[in-house]
């Protein structure tokens, strides 16, 4: 059996990175977190670390020109690739868990027909709290984000699939919760095919 790519979507600050690393302790072995290449610059932090290396523009220029890469684009000026090894690993049976964009979604979908696709939610004002904390935003920043973020919403409502390849989760309570339904979507049985 084939496994599928699992593309995750959220705002920034919507809690993707530690969601993907709570769902990697969790799950069992049918399960990978696609790691993901990216201009941003600066180590990464401890949530991030496992799973985003961060090259230098020209390095990952090269790497794209090599094909190394079987996703990738460009979101507020930072270049973003997941490597060329998802697809050995969907082959040899594994799902692959994809930090993705939801502006790359329609190509991420036409690259890979079969994908499933998650939208990870919170309300705006757990959003503006945690873009908050981080600090890495301006006031201006925050609020285009926070805009940004509604029109997604918007957008996405409904969702572009049917239910069973499009999941919904709000991510403004519990992680673990939020894990969970995560890992029961992967795992339902209508993802495996031939």
């Amino acid at each position: 059996m084939r496994g599928q790519i699992i593309y995750l979507m959220g705002p920034s600050g919507s809690g993707k990175d530690a969601l993907l690393e709570t769902v990697r302790r969790l799950s069992d072995g049918r399960l990978r977190v696609a790691r993901r290449i990216t201009t941003r610059g600066g180590a990464a932090d401890a949530e991030t670390r496992e799973y985003e290396e961060s090259v230098d523009p020209a390095d990952f220029s090269a790497r794209a020109k090599a094909g190394d890469f079987s996703l990738s684009w460009n979101a507020h000026g930072i270049e973003y690739g997941i490597p060329k090894e998802i697809d050995a690993w969907t082959r040899d049976g594994l799902h692959v868990l994809v930090n993705g964009s939801r502006a790359y979604f329609p190509e991420a979908r036409r690259r890979y027909p079969d994908l499933r696709a998650v939208l990870l939610r919170v309300s705006a004002e757990v959003l503006r709290e945690r873009l908050r904390a981080r600090n890495r935003e301006t006031p201006e920043e925050i609020s285009s984000r926070l805009e940004r973020n509604e029109r997604f919403q918007k957008e996405f409502a409904p969702p572009p699939l049917p239910s069973e390849e499009f999941l919904i989760l709000d991510n403004s309570g519990l992680l673990s919760h939020t894990a969970r339904q995560l890992l029961d979507f992967i795992h339902a049985p209508a993802l495996l095919c031939a």
